[in-house]
């Protein structure tokens, strides 16, 4: 069995756990929190014994093979080299850092001590997400992706009466386009690469973050349209328009609605069902690399992850969000 720590106790680290509690090969076996006692509540609640409230004495520690991290964005490299230093292998949650600068020096501590990293976009690994890449053909020459996610933040609100929530917080290396933007960016670096050309724009909130915004991608024969905001909802879905037909999708972070709509009319529901969790087959990925003694995914790649942080970092230039990690 594969030992996990935990770095992180929301929302996103409970369905982390549930999902990869499925995998017989994952156990948790330790928790990190800053305060004692909501380090105490989470281990209690997954029936674990390891305890920590200093993060570097469980890097240290000889309870984990494997840390999945979920914290503030702006700790995440810090983080990650920490552990892969102690020869932990490390599954960061998206986005995998705050800059460039970051993620590289991230990948050379992964590679020097020969340990597993790999940011965790779960949509990479879905089972509808792959009938997207094989059907793709049948829409014909693709000439554009329209990835549109677009959530109201429950820390709207907060933010809006004075409070300083972490989401609407530069120094967390936060906002739309971190939050909410890489979900429609990562898919599209999958399916088409490295873009030739950036051009992004965003409102900017009074603490320096984006509350949403627009970036569009612009490739040798095609063009992409990132739609993001963490200040209005949206309820269309996303599309790739080809010559011959257009596919629809759900929802870009976790398709399980795919169909095509032919330019004779015809529809193609090409849906699967998915019988897991979300975050079930990514864990999965995560766990079989390790056991292969590979020290990134073929699928989230170092360059995949390179690809999707520069597009992140050059469109946060050109809208003016500066984070303190930057400087």
């Amino acid at each position: 069995m594969i030992r996990f720590g935990t770095v992180g106790t929301s929302w996103i680290t409970d369905e982390f756990l549930k999902s990869a509690n499925i995998n017989k090969e994952f156990k948790l076996n330790a928790v990190y929190s800053r305060t004692e006692k909501k380090a105490y509540e989470f281990a209690e609640k997954y029936d674990v014994k390891n305890i920590y409230t200093d993060i570097e004495e469980m890097a240290k520690s000889d309870d984990i093979d494997a840390v999945y991290i979920a914290s503030p964005n702006s700790y995440h490299a810090k983080y990650s080299i920490l552990f892969l230093e102690n020869k932990k292998h490390v599954f960061c949650e998206k986005p995998i850092a705050s800059n460039l600068n970051e993620l590289e020096a991230m990948i050379r501590v992964a590679e020097k001590n020969d340990k597993l990293l790999m940011e965790g976009m779960v949509s990479s690994f879905l089972p509808n997400f792959n009938v997207i890449k094989e059907n793709l053909h049948k829409i014909g020459k693709v000439r554009r992706y329209v990835g549109n996610y677009c959530q109201y933040s429950s820390r709207y609100d907060p933010y809006k009466r004075g409070e300083n929530p972490n989401t609407f917080n530069p120094k967390f290396s936060n906002g739309s386009l971190m939050d909410i933007g890489v979900y429609c960016i990562y898919p599209l670096v999958q399916l088409f690469g490295k873009p030739e050309k950036i051009n992004a724009n965003g409102v900017i909130l009074e603490s320096g973050v984006d509350g949403e915004g627009n970036v569009v991608l612009n490739y040798e024969d095609m063009e992409a349209l990132i739609i993001h905001s963490k200040i209005t909802d949206s309820y269309a879905p996303s599309e790739i328009q080809g010559e011959d037909g257009t596919m629809i999708i759900d929802k870009i972070p976790t398709p399980k609605n795919i169909k095509i709509i032919y330019r004779d009319g015809r529809e193609e529901d090409l849906s699967i069902e998915q019988d897991k969790p979300n975050m079930y087959y990514e864990a999965t990925e995560f766990i079989d690399l390790i056991k292969k003694g590979k020290n990134q995914s073929d699928i989230n790649s170092f360059e995949k992850s390179r690809i999707v942080m520069n597009i992140l970092e050059e469109s946060r230039k050109q809208m003016g969000v500066i984070y303190p990690a930057d400087k």
